[in-house]
Order: C-alpha cells, then structure tokens, then sequence
C-alpha cells in the first residue's frame, strides 16, 4: 500500500526535492506555477496523459509541460506508459499514461492525510492502480532492465486494460482493482490481445484486494496486491 509519511517527512522531500533536483536542470522562474504543475500530476496519475490539462492547471503553455514532464520523467517522480499498438489497429489510443510513482507524495499533495480519506475519496483506485504499477516497475528495475516491456491496451470505443507484459511475443494482461472479490467481467478486454497479429496472449491476473492467489478463469489468476 501506498506508504504513509509525517507532514514534516513531506514537506522536507518536496522542497528538496525542489531545491537539489530541479532548480539545477530546469530555470524556473515561477516556483508556484511549478508547484501546481506537480500537484496536477499526482491529481492525474493513472490517466492517459492530457498536456492541455495540465497546462491549464499552473497556467502555463502546452510546451514548457513537456519541458517539466521531462525533468520529473528522468528524476523517477513519473512515468510515461506507453500504449501498445504495434500498428495493428488504428482504433488505439496512442498518448502514453501517466503515473505518479511516490504514491506516498501523491496522497500529501493532494491533502489526504490518513488511510481512511484516501480509501474513501474519488481518486482511490488512481493511487492504487499507480501503487501496484510502481511496485511492477521496481521489479525489472532491480533486474537491472531500464526500459521493462510494460505497455497498456486502449482502444477509441473504450475498451482497456490496466497493463500489458510482453515476454519472447507473448502478452500477459493485468487488471489493477480495488475489489476484493473481482469477476470475469473485469477482465473480458483481454480477449482481444488475441487479434494481434504475431503474438500470443498468455496467461493474465486481477491484482486485487483479495487475500489469496486464486483462479478467476482457466488462464487468469487473482492475484493479491501484497504478493507483487
């Protein structure tokens, strides 16, 4: 789960992280309009990345938030999931998603300040989504693999999943819920990674709430968040 720091914790990480790690690559001139820009981000994370939103949001042009995205990017406050569409199907989105991986930071910027408020508010099943892909990403990370075969499926008529796996031509799909109880309806978009041409779709999971690694279907698992 996402872990909990004092406010003093907080504070101290956000302002240096402010101070050592941006104030050396970026020249900002406007430290408010930069604060807004990180809180638009943790707000976002976990949605297909919106530059016009976020520039709205600190009051800045759609080219100066590419600039900042960048420096967030390579500093590992975010990350940019690309979309998988190998040029199968014009019908995908193609804008990458955006995570905010500090879920602890998250939860400050935007106020919630005890497991309850957090569990309860709208944005939920955004932190814990970001929280399990995070926890995905460490795992090749720690492999030593910087550029992990990680991808999300989204189509025009609105069909997705959470996160795809690509390992030797096969997809290995993933749903992120809150549910501690998912069902097969959660997961029938993976049906379609059987249309792509050149590729095998493998066996898949619901990370979940769930308390015990369980079979949904013949070849897709519950999987509980703690185990990842």
């Amino acid at each position: 789960m996402p872990k909990r720091i004092t406010q003093n914790e907080a504070l101290t990480n956000f302002q240096t992280y402010i101070e050592k790690d941006i104030k050396d690559v970026l020249n900002i001139q406007d430290e408010s309009a930069f604060i807004k820009f990180v809180k638009a981000t943790a707000s976002l994370t976990g949605e297909v990345l919106n530059l016009t939103t976020i520039a709205e949001i600190c009051g800045k042009d759609v080219k100066t938030v590419k600039s900042w995205l960048s420096v967030l990017e390579s500093s590992g406050l975010i990350y940019l999931l690309e979309p998988y569409h190998n040029n199968f199907n014009k019908r995908l989105i193609k804008s990458p998603k955006l995570y905010f991986l500090d879920t602890g930071l998250a939860c400050w910027l935007l106020g919630w300040n005890t497991p309850e408020q957090l569990v309860n508010g709208a944005m939920w099943g955004h932190i814990f989504e970001s929280f399990v892909f995070a926890e995905v990403l460490k795992s090749y990370y720690n492999d030593g693999i910087v550029k992990p075969p990680l991808y999300y499926y989204r189509d025009k008529d609105k069909n997705e999943i959470d996160l795809v796996i690509e390992n030797d031509g096969m997809l290995h799909p993933l749903e992120i819920k809150t549910t501690s109880d998912p069902t097969k309806a959660m997961v029938k978009a993976f049906e379609l990674l059987k249309h792509i041409p050149g590729k095998q779709i493998g066996s898949g999971a619901v990370v979940c709430l769930a308390k015990e690694r369980l079979p949904l279907t013949s070849d897709v698992w519950i999987l509980p968040a703690g185990r990842i």
